[in-house]
């Protein structure tokens, strides 16, 4: 583009540089009054050069009409201007020449006619060429449009083939999950129900609206309430319940916590001595009872109730692997010895500074070994206790044997008979 306007503004300038140069040859022409003959040719000359300029002159207008699709090489602008220079030292020639020699430079007219005509030849070619060019351009760019609109046909088609086929593939799942579901009828079964169910809920809003607009109605009454004597600093009453009410449900927090911790030191302290229990009447057991059915017996106690402290207890005996209860399966020897372990096992864990341990008929339904082995306990509970300053053992018994060996001197400090008058 910069090319085409440099080569127009190239042919004006050189237009009017030939318009100069005729009009100073139409001046020349005027003042020279000794040859008319030649003056009439020399006018005719200049006639066919304005028309030849004339002719450059339209085409010139013509490319003016077409300079926003020429594009000339800067080469050929360069050489242009050289052919322009060229020419105006020509035409200065020519002045000066036609001074000299009138017959040679009409000569060198005609010649300098030739070449431009010559010239005029190319230029017309040169313009074909870039009229072709302009319409290869023409074409190539309605064939760009015509591809622009197909690749952007191409592109809108396979987006709403794209969409189809989403949608296809929604319809196809939408379907499958009907069948699933069970068809039209399960979703109109659902829709009644819904329906149903937003008249419910329907109702149940119109009736909290008329429920808010009650209570609304008694927060104005009950404001108005408010206003009269007996509800006279109201707040500050109210605040002071408060806080006794909380204070009194801290503390009831506060007993719940403690008594909770009583009750679990308390069960803690059972277990404890229910161990310590056991473990005496175990040893007591073992070094009485001369049987061997019974391996050992124990205390078992079982809460009636969660989180409460009553307990049944129940008597075990233990043979080998087996733990059966002692009721309705021991004899009434096996009982007594060990209702008197039991009692002196907890007079040791519970009676630590208790002073007199008192047995009635202690070998009631013992036999004789296990009546020895229950002396020989008692000897060691008094052993075990004659640092004791309190410590007393009184024993009533008919069996002399038994109180033959817990009467001896080395244990008892005083033995009493007692027996009837025979009056």
């Amino acid at each position: 583009m910069n090319t085409s306007n440099k080569n127009i503004n190239f042919l004006s300038g050189y237009k009017a540089k030939i318009a100069t140069s005729n009009s100073g040859k139409v001046s020349f022409i005027a003042h020279d009054d000794d040859d008319d003959a030649e003056e009439q040719e020399f006018t005719s000359d200049t006639d066919l050069e304005g028309l030849i300029w004339d002719g450059l002159h339209n085409e010139l207008e013509k490319l003016r009409d077409e300079q926003r699709y020429m594009e000339l090489e800067k080469l050929r602008d360069e050489k242009l201007r050289d052919e322009q220079r060229r020419k105006s030292k020509q035409l200065m020639h020519c002045v000066m020449y036609y001074d000299l020699k009138k017959g040679d430079r009409l000569k060198e007219l005609q010649e300098k006619k030739s070449v431009l005509e010559s010239q005029l030849q190319s230029c017309d070619i040169r313009k074909q060429e870039i009229s072709d060019e302009l319409n290869k351009s023409k074409d190539l760019m309605r064939n760009q449009d015509q591809l622009r609109r197909n690749i952007e046909d191409n592109l809108n088609y396979r987006e709403k083939k794209a969409e189809v086929d989403e949608l296809a593939r929604e319809i196809e799942s939408l379907e499958e999950g009907i069948l699933k579901i069970g068809g039209v009828s399960t979703f109109e079964a659902e829709l009644g129900k819904l329906t149903q169910e937003r008249e419910r809920l329907l109702s149940e809003v119109n009736r909290c609206h008329g429920t808010m607009s009650v209570y609304q109605s008694n927060i104005s009454k009950n404001k108005i309430d408010l206003k009269q004597a007996q509800y006279k600093d109201i707040d500050k009453r109210y605040f002071d319940q408060l806080i006794q009410l909380k204070t009194t449900e801290m503390a009831n927090k506060d007993l719940d916590r403690y008594y909770n911790a009583l009750d679990k030191a308390l069960m803690r302290f059972h277990t404890m001595k229910m161990e310590e229990i056991n473990k005496i009447i175990r040893e007591l057991w073992q070094q009485t009872y001369r049987g061997q059915d019974i391996d050992y017996v124990s205390i078992h106690s079982d809460s009636e109730g969660a989180g409460t402290r009553s307990y049944s207890y129940k008597v075990v005996m233990q043979t080998g692997d087996a733990e059966l209860e002692m009721r309705g399966r021991c004899s009434a020897g096996q009982k007594v010895l060990a209702s008197l372990i039991i009692r002196l096992a907890l007079a040791e864990t519970f009676c630590l500074n208790c002073g007199i341990l008192a047995l009635d008929e202690p070998t009631t339904n013992l036999d004789g070994p296990n009546a020895e082995s229950l002396a020989a306990a008692l000897l060691r509970i008094m052993e075990d206790r004659k640092g004791q300053e309190n410590f007393q053992l009184i024993v009533i018994t008919h069996d002399e044997r038994f109180a033959q060996l817990i009467g001896q001197r080395q244990h008892a400090e005083r033995y009493y008979r007692v027996a009837k008058d025979d009056q």
